[in-house]
């Protein structure tokens, strides 16, 4: 000490008033320094507080083929009968992110729950007509936890019982929305409850369900899976 931010003030002539801040021992004046620079993260950059707020961080990796082994025991979890995708009208501006030089900026909507989900059961209604499956409740559901108001609003435009969610609502509880990971990770909590608690199936005993993630855009992604039978290890 002096750090080398001083020394390197010094070098170039800066003005003794210049805003410094090193992950370094600072000595004494440490305490102010943290106290000047949280004051301008929450005055200055409230976009960035947001999405570090709202959003985790989570990984999550998975094995997806076609045409399973029987020979050699091979056995999917779950089955993609179909997928599409579909971008919710005059939404573009409902949740946007930017890539700036202090970090990523976020621009969230209090209007996107609401358009989530009046829009949730027309994606349904487009994915489940080819099989003829109209009745909603008898469904499993991989919903990504993008908030507990985008979960309330689903369950209460398909008329769900709160149990259906709620494999989105404990990864919600437990990890937070770490964006595109999230359903994943509701698909193993889904698997693992459907083991612990004997039901038939890897989909809380029932045979059809479906996965949404939502994203800029706004886009919606809508997943047709059917369940497996479960085996013993959770």
């Amino acid at each position: 000490m002096p750090t080398a931010d001083h020394k390197l003030a010094n070098l170039i002539g800066l003005k003794p008033s210049v805003q410094r801040f090193m992950i370094y021992n600072q000595g004494c004046f440490a305490g102010a320094t943290a106290l000047r620079l949280a004051k301008d993260l929450a005055e200055n950059n409230a976009n960035i507080l947001i999405g570090s707020a709202i959003f985790s961080d989570g990984a999550a990796a998975l094995i997806v083929g076609a045409n399973p082994i029987v020979s050699i025991n091979e056995c999917p979890l779950f089955q993609i009968v179909s997928a599409s995708q579909s971008i919710i009208p005059e939404s573009d501006d409902l949740l946007i992110g930017k890539i700036r030089e202090m970090g990523m900026e976020y621009y969230l909507s209090r209007n996107l729950p609401q358009y989530v989900s009046n829009n949730i059961k027309q994606c349904m209604v487009e994915a489940f007509t080819p099989f003829g499956i109209r009745e909603w409740e008898n469904l499993f559901y991989i919903v990504h936890p993008g908030g507990v108001a985008i979960l309330n609003g689903i369950e209460e435009k398909l008329g769900l019982n709160k149990e259906r969610l709620r494999a989105s609502r404990h990864v919600l509880s437990e990890y937070g929305n770490m964006r595109g990971p999230s359903v994943i990770f509701v698909l193993d909590e889904m698997r693992k409850m459907s083991v612990l608690e004997g039901k038939a199936t890897t989909g809380e005993g029932l045979e059809w369900g479906v996965l949404f993630g939502f994203g800029p855009g706004l886009t919606v992604e809508t997943l047709v899976l059917r369940s497996s039978v479960t085996n013993s290890a959770p």
